[in-house]
This record gives structure tokens, C-alpha cells and sequence, in this order.
């Protein structure tokens, strides 16, 4: 019966993903809802219908206009681009009936790169989604248009701003407000996007889904080029990020330092091995072993991690950091080292040991082939790790007595990128060559990590 439920909901869901092409919508009274532990299959989806009210007032008008992420985007048959004006009339080489069915062809592309396709994802809907409700289809968009939402970039409409929701919660909105409940975006951002735009209208010409692309006779947003292209500054200086490891190895060292210790596991994979916050998400214990390099007193441990442009690199993980791994595993009651005479430990490398109670965690946590919640083989997301640490220095900038004013203020203002800066600014200062940290930190060209280098 199970299997039936599940088998009649994932029917329902592709029905509902095709209300443009089949000409018909599933009842709302059609059950959808997550109940006795299946899992949501899908959400209601939300029609997005032109905002006319809005146009005549100049963009700033009625306020109950409803929007939705791609997932659960339907549009009205007449701006769904089934017979859009820039529609190829030759041989498409993608199964596209309409302007979604494209957009989710083209974001397939990116299907193994969670990373560029949430990116990706989210400049394809916000634009998707104002041209909807500015009554425009995207295969029937002009030049004029273009530079109409390229203007709109500068000042959002504020209906299209709003804080962080999940992408299910009907608050959630395309651009995410600032502190001052603005959506301003920079020119580097606004760039970034014309430019998304461009390539994806470039490859619906390729594919012959399109006749011709638009943003080609659209120029880039005007930028101003930084002196320095990556926020360095937001290093922790020697001092304080010595500091910082004490107080977390002695917080760490409580019986109720649970959520400590996958702090300290994470920040330590970033500041003494210069990972990203992602790589961090995704390293698997698989993937850590004694490099060739150490010695049986003095093993050097080295993760293999897929960087940009899918490049297989290993990085050097401290004595500190291993520790502090163990106790982490521990409290996953896992074990971190291989057994004598069986096989490494599988599992992420850090995970959540208090899974919250909610759908989305038990969906994401569940075992699989059970039922049970506190499973632990799904790892934090990039998102999950950068809300944990910022919990973790929020409390520290409140509660450490050893901090002074510019300490705090610097410790309030990190982020979790601010470690792998400071892995790198340490390195340089510690005379490790400039070739070694580029190949630890995996970039591409030595002239990145030649901004850490101070005279």
C-alpha cells in the first residue's frame, strides 16, 4: 500500500508540472501533503499571473502578487512560449514544448554541479519570473526588453525581495533583502547575471530552441575593478585565531560540547587546511587517508577534494583537526578509524548530531529503506555549516571575557570563508611557498595567491 501511496503522489506531482502542455490542472483537494512518514513528493504549484495593476503604476503597485521558485512555477498557457516569436522553426534538439520545459533543459546541465546550479537556478527564475508578471514570454523577448530588466536589476521591485525562506514557504521571494530590507544589488552582481542571461539564451540558439538571442546586443553593467578581488581582510590575525582554537578546544572539551566539536571540525578543515565551506559539506571519510608523505610516527592525512573545473586535488589535514574529527564521530557514535582488518569508515566527514524536527531534516536525514530519523549518512549543506559557525561565533563574541573591541568586531564580521583566508594569509606569513598554498588551495593561477603575499 505504501508503494502505491508514493507511486499515485509522484503521478500527481508530473501532472501538476504540466499544466501548459496538457491543458489541465490537478484539483487542490488532491492529497499532496507529507503524512504518516511518506515522503512530500511535491508542493502545490503556484500560477504566476501578469501584474497589470502593477504596470500602470509603474512597478510599485498592487501587493498580492504571488510568486514562486521554478519548481513550483506554473504560467498561463498564453506566456508559457508555446508559440513564442523568437521560436526556431528548425529541428530542436531538446524536448522543450514551452519556456519552462527549456530553462529546466538548460539547468540539467548542470545537474552534478549543485554548486553553479543553485547559482544558475537563481538567475533563471528571478528573470523568468519578471517577465511573467511584466506579461512578456521569455522566447518572445526583444532587445528593449532586456535592457528593461537590466535596469530593473538596480532597483528591484520590493514584492520581489524578501528574507531567506525555504523555497517551499509562500514568503519566499527571488532576491534576498539587505540589512536595510533593500535589494541593491552591486555591479559585480548585476554583471554576473546579464551575463548568465547571455550564455543561456546562447545555448537555446544552439540547441535550436531558440531563432536568435537578445542579450548579445545588450552591454555589461559598468563595474569599478577592485584593487583586490577577494575580501582578505576578513583574516583572523595570527593572535586571534590562535585565540579562537583555545577557547574551542576548551568549549569542545564539555560533556554537552556537542554542536562545539562539529564546530571546531569544521573551521579546522577550513583554517588549517584552506577548504571551502562546500568542500567541507560534501568530503567523505572514504576520501581521508595517510598521504605518502608522513611517516608511521608522523602520518600526514590528506582528503581527495574535486575543485573548480573538476580538478582532483589532496589537501594536508592537521593533528588538530584529526582530534578534533574523532571527537566529532564519536558523538555520531561512528567509528573513525578502520578496524583492524575491515574497511574505512563511510559517512561525511562533519554531519549534524542534533537533527532538527522538521520535514525538510527528516526528509533529508531519513535511512534508507526505514523509517528511522537519526540516520547521520547525510552530511550539513554548505548553507548548514555557515548558519552552525555563525551561531558558534555569535556566542564567543558575546561570552569570551579574553576578547577586546577590535577582536569582537572582527569575530562578528567572519564568515566562514574568513578561515580559508586566514589558512592562506598564516601560509604566506609562514613562509610556505606561494606554489604550495596555490596547489592546497586549488587555484587555477598563481597570480590569486600571490594577494595574500605582504612585503
Amino acid at each position: 500500500m505504501r508503494a502505491l501511496v508514493v507511486d499515485a503522489r509522484a503521478i500527481v506531482s508530473w501532472l501538476r508540472k504540466q499544466p501548459a502542455a496538457l491543458q489541465l490542472t490537478v484539483d487542490l483537494d488532491v492529497d499532496s501533503v507529507e503524512r504518516d512518514g511518506v515522503p512530500l513528493v511535491a508542493d502545490e504549484l503556484v500560477e504566476v499571473a501578469p501584474d497589470f495593476a502593477s504596470e500602470r503604476d509603474g512597478g510599485r503597485g498592487s501587493g498580492g502578487l504571488r510568486l514562486a521558485p521554478l519548481e513550483r512555477l506554473a504560467v498561463l498557457h498564453a506566456l508559457s512560449g508555446a508559440a513564442g516569436e523568437n521560436c526556431s522553426t528548425a529541428f530542436c534538439y531538446i524536448q522543450a514544448n514551452h519556456d519552462l520545459d527549456a530553462v529546466r533543459a538548460y539547468l540539467n546541465r548542470f545537474r552534478e554541479q549543485p554548486k553553479t546550479l543553485r547559482a544558475r537556478t537563481k538567475e533563471l527564475e528571478g528573470f523568468l519570473l519578471w517577465a511573467v508578471v511584466t506579461a512578456r514570454a521569455l522566447s518572445d523577448l526583444k532587445v528593449d526588453d532586456c535592457e528593461a530588466y537590466k535596469d530593473f536589476l538596480k532597483n528591484p521591485d520590493p514584492r520581489f525581495v524578501g528574507e531567506r525562506f525555504a523555497r517551499h514557504s509562500p514568503l519566499w521571494r527571488p532576491f534576498a533583502a539587505l540589512a536595510d530590507g533593500s535589494a541593491s544589488l552591486s555591479a559585480e552582481s548585476q554583471r554576473y547575471t546579464v551575463r548568465v542571461l547571455r550564455t543561456a539564451f546562447s545555448w537555446w540558439v544552439d540547441v535550436r530552441y531558440l531563432a536568435g538571442n537578445p542579450w548579445k546586443a545588450v552591454n555589461d553593467p559598468v563595474v569599478v575593478k577592485r584593487a583586490s578581488p577577494m575580501k582578505i581582510e576578513r583574516a583572523l590575525p595570527a593572535a586571534l585565531w590562535s585565540t579562537l582554537r583555545e577557547e574551542l578546544d576548551k568549549r569542545s572539551a564539555k560533556t554537552d560540547g556537542v554542536q562545539w566539536r562539529a564546530a571546531r571540525t569544521a573551521i579546522l578543515l577550513m583554517g588549517d587546511s584552506g577548504m571551502r565551506r562546500d568542500k567541507v559539506a560534501i568530503a567523505r571519510r572514504a576520501n581521508l587517508a595517510p598521504s605518502l608523505y608522513g611517516t608511521l610516527n608522523r602520518p600526514v592525512w590528506a582528503p581527495v577534494i574535486v575543485g573548480k573545473g573538476q580538478r582532483e586535488r589532496s589537501v594536508p589535514v592537521s593533528g588538530a583537526t584529526l582530534e578534533a574529527l574523532r571527537a566529532h564521530w564519536a558523538d555520531r557514535q561512528r567509528p573513525f578509524d578502520a578496524i583492524e582488518g575491515g574497511s574505512t569508515p563511510s559517512g561525511p566527514l562533519v554531519a549534524p548530531v542534533i537533527i532538527p524536527w522538521t520535514d525538510a531534516s527528516r526528509r533529508r536525514h531519513r535511512a534508507k529503506g526505514g523509517d528511522a530519523i537519526h540516520s547521520n549518512e547525510a552530511g550539513y549543506t554548505a548553507d548548514g555549516l555557515n548558519r552552525l559557525i555563525g551561531r558558534m561565533l555569535s556566542e564567543l563574541v558575546e561570552t569570551m571575557d579574553a576578547l577586546d573591541l577590535d577582536d569582537r568586531r572582527r569575530l562578528g564580521q567572519a564568515s566562514a570563508h574568513a578561515f580559508r583566508h586566514t589558512f592562506a594569509t598564516q601560509s604566506v606569513a609562514d613562509e610556505v611557498p606561494v606554489d604550495v598554498v596555490q596547489k592546497v588551495l586549488g587555484h587555477v593561477s598563481i597570480q590569486t595567491t600571490t594577494i595574500y603575499v605582504r612585503a
